[in-house]
């Protein structure tokens, strides 16, 4: 007898096949069987109507604090992942030394908007090096599998010390201890390394972070470390700067090692031809025998403007900065009051303000025709003409007076702002490259940018958006959606044991009510330690989530089972 048979769904297998009705059998933590009729169950599901597909592989998140003392990762696990990578962006918390626990807590809260009071309360720092980080994340039972990869920030500083922290170039004893530290990591588990070079990531004190200017001959000798292993993939996040020079060390990177080098891949505001470039040199280096491969977001990344978020287009003008310190509430009573309305939209954004505000910060803040209200549920690809600017122009107020007004009538009002990926005021451009085969689906971000973005929910709405409800141009695939977040994620990184519906994988699997799938809108948190604020988003439609077969989510609830557990590379 089987443990649990889940009878009578559409099976969308996870290979991209065409789906089909039948049973999925459970039994001793892996799939049993899959199509036709199985035997009885100790549990049976009734699943007539629905979908069942393997749990979601989420490849890029930044868990690397709250996964050592929070088991569930929500809002991940509310949307079917079952497994979850993060040490993305060269930063995390391993290695390190003890004087250094203060400066990588700053450089996260600076980077990925985690809160600094939030990680100092519950990192317990029992690791110094890598494999000990993986051992201490070892020893905590979850509700979902996580793993990780060796950051380049922390491992720099590790080696060089305050010579890391002021961007020297690092020595040729330098770059032997940094491979032999990637190659010790990876040896105990980690999926892979990864780095940042772009000018969006900069430390608390404004300067850029310890890799942003590593010399190639860094990388490549960092990336020597996975010669002769099966396993592991080479990350970055990069602004380009020389695209020639970038796409040239990462070719020869994947040809000296044989194994996969990806980099993050957005359209930016203005910009159709960029991304289309680096795309062509992806299948060059591809031709070239060197697996490089794009990483890509599968909805715009946005950021949330709120009266409880970090930003807002009020947040930089003098009046508004006394409601900073008061709870949500009192400051929205205080913006309902004719007198404080009239002098807030009487100011200009503070000069001074705003140069405390990067470049990209101070767009966020300004860009009215880029601004929409933010509906229940969510409209991640709204028209040109719902912008703050366009109802402006229709109507007889300013768009910060549409704004303001808009904002003020609760803590549930959002202004969706979205960063990259929206060229063209739509969502053609990443239809394009969730379509080309030498791309890989991530940037969730699950876990970071806490107060402004909330984008672990992208594994649910990739079904719900491609799949179901796009209206403003061509859908896709609901096999493709599912594939391209469960064996391409699991295949590319080595996760072989999951990611597909079959006998002998992993019993990680999700029954969906894809017609009831549906997001709410976001809502901010202070339930990190300390109280420290984050937006989540919840999701409906997720009848069942299976962790290694034990049932971890029901209808939307989580069991308080804890089959989770850290993977390490090599070992699956």
């Amino acid at each position: 007898m089987h443990d649990t048979v889940i009878r009578g769904g559409t099976i969308v297998d996870g290979t991209g096949k065409p789906g089909y009705t039948g049973d999925v059998a459970l039994e001793g933590g892996k799939i049993a069987s899959v199509g036709g009729k199985a035997g009885p169950g100790k549990r049976e599901i009734d699943a007539n109507g629905l979908l069942i597909t393997p749990g979601w592989v989420d490849v890029h998140t930044h868990y690397d604090g709250q996964a050592t003392w929070d088991p569930v990762l929500a809002p991940s696990s509310w949307h079917g992942v079952t497994t979850i990578m993060f040490g993305n962006c060269g930063v995390g918390f391993a290695p390190v030394r003890n004087e250094d626990h203060s400066s990588l807590i700053g450089l996260m809260e600076s980077i990925e908007e985690i809160p600094g009071i939030a990680l100092a309360e519950g990192l317990k720092w029992n690791w110094e090096t890598f494999p000990q980080y993986l051992d201490a994340l070892d020893q905590m039972p979850r509700a979902i599998d996580i793993a990780a990869q060796i950051p380049h920030h922390p491992l720099r500083v590790y080696v060089m010390g305050d010579r890391a922290i002021n961007r020297e170039p690092a020595t040729a004893d330098d770059i032997a201890a940094m491979r032999d530290a990637v190659r010790a990591g990876l040896e105990a588990g980690a999926f892979g390394f990864t780095t940042s070079r772009t000018n969006s990531h900069k430390t608390p004190q404004g300067e850029m972070v310890p890799g942003r200017y590593s010399e190639v001959q860094e990388l490549l000798g960092i990336g020597s470390a996975f010669k002769g292993l099966n396993y592991g993939a080479f990350g970055v996040n990069s602004d380009f700067d020389d695209e020639k020079v970038e796409l040239e060390w990462m070719t020869k990177l994947g040809q000296n090692t044989g194994r996969p080098v990806w980099f993050l891949l957005t359209d930016r505001p203005n910009d159709t031809v960029r991304w289309k470039r680096l795309m062509a040199g992806v299948h060059k280096a591809r031709s070239q025998g060197a697996m490089v491969t794009a990483q890509i977001a599968g909805r715009p990344v946005g950021v949330m403007l709120g009266i409880d978020t970090a930003l807002n287009p009020f947040s930089i003008r003098e009046s508004y900065q006394a409601l900073l310190k008061l709870p949500a509430e009192e400051r929205i009573k205080r913006m309902q009051d004719p007198a404080f309305r009239a002098q807030v939209l009487s100011e200009a954004p503070s000069p001074d303000l705003l140069r405390r505000l990067s470049q990209f910060r101070q767009y966020i803040t300004t860009g009215w025709d880029r601004m929409f209200p933010m509906g229940d549920p969510p409209n991640y690809e709204p028209e040109a003409g719902e912008s703050i600017a366009a109802i402006a122009s229709r109507s007889n107020h300013s768009p910060d007076e549409v704004a303001y007004d808009y904002l003020a009538t609760g803590a549930d009002k959002f202004l969706y702002f979205p960063i990259v990926g929206y060229n063209e005021s739509n969502h053609d451009i990443i239809r394009m490259m969730l379509t080309d085969d030498a791309t890989i689906l991530g940037l969730s971000d699950g876990g970071a940018h806490c107060s402004s973005i909330v984008d672990a929910s992208v594994p649910s709405w990739m079904l719900i958006h491609w799949a179901r409800d796009r209206t403003r141009g061509e859908k896709l695939p609901l096999e493709l959606m599912v594939k391209r977040q469960t064996s391409e994620t699991a295949n590319f990184f080595g996760f072989h044991d999951r990611g597909v519906l079959a006998a002998g994988k992993k019993a990680d699997v999700n029954v969906i009510d894809y017609d009831a799938l549906r997001l709410h809108i976001p809502e901010v948190r202070y339930d990190l330690p300390m109280g420290g604020r984050r937006l989540v988003q919840r999701v409906d439609g997720y009848r069942n989530t299976f962790m290694s077969g034990v049932s971890t989510f029901e209808n939307g609830q989580y069991t308080g089972a804890t089959p989770g557990r850290l993977v390490r590379a090599g070992r699956v």
